[in-house]
């Protein structure tokens, strides 16, 4: 019986090892396959025009030659991209950490403070999650015309800000709940004010929710175009419009569209990956605790 039941223990653990080693090459290949166009845009933006023009991306593999970096040095020395980009910072940046501060001071002020209508006004910022963007579009661009911030950086950035709070306020909200209640009794017996209370006990467990917030609102905010092509300056439009009107005007120039996508996508990507690994530290942190 000993000698039956150690060889199904074997025969166990090498069929899990098995299909975890099948799973992770499964894994791997669907991620090298999400990569591709990422990849072939990488390449592409390595190439000259006539190349382009001439066979696709792989034909690098065979010949590597074809690598060149004229294409950045071109984008560096376009000033309707280098522009773009600078406008995108202004206006990503700004929404995103106004987003991240209210909404994590109200989502901070509906968890645990107590104020007249507190229940209605919370069902009130999930009734507004369900607003389409489009819906607003006339009547916001009506109303930043008459204060006279239509087609502004503060007007792109105030439409960003209006319609990122009703996710970010629940989404930190229910969060906050699940703080243990004993714990923010024995810091206001201590005699921490909700100021304090606030930066130095909710902020620090709040930590992997208010990255991934500021982590989607970036992406949101950086990729969006419908938005900045109605309220942004026409004359220093962000990134995905610049090259939107890129490809209207010179056609089919992915000299200048491929290098442009890429940079555009660096960033973001850059910026995923630093909020990642605090998020994964504030998970870390809030385990231990």
């Amino acid at each position: 019986m000993s000698g039956s039941s150690t060889r199904q223990s074997v025969a166990a653990r090498l069929a899990a090892r098995t299909a975890g080693g099948a799973l992770r090459v499964f894994l791997v290949l669907v991620a090298l396959f999400w990569l591709l166009p990422t990849v072939g845009l990488l390449l592409s933006s390595l190439r000259d025009p006539a190349d382009i023009s001439a066979d696709g991306w792989w034909k690098v593999f065979t010949a590597p030659a074809q690598l060149t970096t004229a294409n950045y040095a071109a984008i560096l020395d376009n000033e309707t991209i280098t522009g773009s980009l600078l406008s995108t910072v202004l206006i990503t940046v700004p929404a995103t950490v106004l987003v991240v501060v209210i909404g994590s001071l109200a989502g901070y002020a509906f968890a645990w403070m107590e104020f007249p209508g507190r229940d209605w006004w919370f069902l009130v910022v999930v009734g507004l999650l369900v607003v389409p963007v489009q819906v607003a579009l006339v009547p916001v661009s009506q109303l930043f015309g008459a204060v006279g911030i239509f087609e502004t950086t503060l007007g792109v950035v105030l439409f960003h800000v209006a319609f990122g709070l009703p996710f970010a306020i629940f989404l930190l909200r229910n969060f906050f709940a699940e703080i243990p209640r004993e714990l923010l009794e024995a810091a206001r017996l201590d005699g921490a004010g909700e100021i304090r209370l606030f930066t130095r006990v909710v902020m620090p467990l709040g930590g992997p929710a208010i990255a991934s917030l500021g982590i989607f609102q970036f992406l949101w905010v950086w990729n969006d175009m419908l938005v900045a092509l109605i309220f942004a300056d026409s004359e220093s439009p962000p990134i995905t419009v610049a090259l939107q009107q890129q490809v209207r005007q010179f056609g089919n120039n992915v000299d200048v569209l491929a290098p442009g996508a890429f940079v555009s996508m660096v960033i973001p990507l850059a910026v995923f990956f630093a909020f990642q690994r605090q998020f994964v530290s504030g998970v870390m942190a809030g385990a231990v605790k």
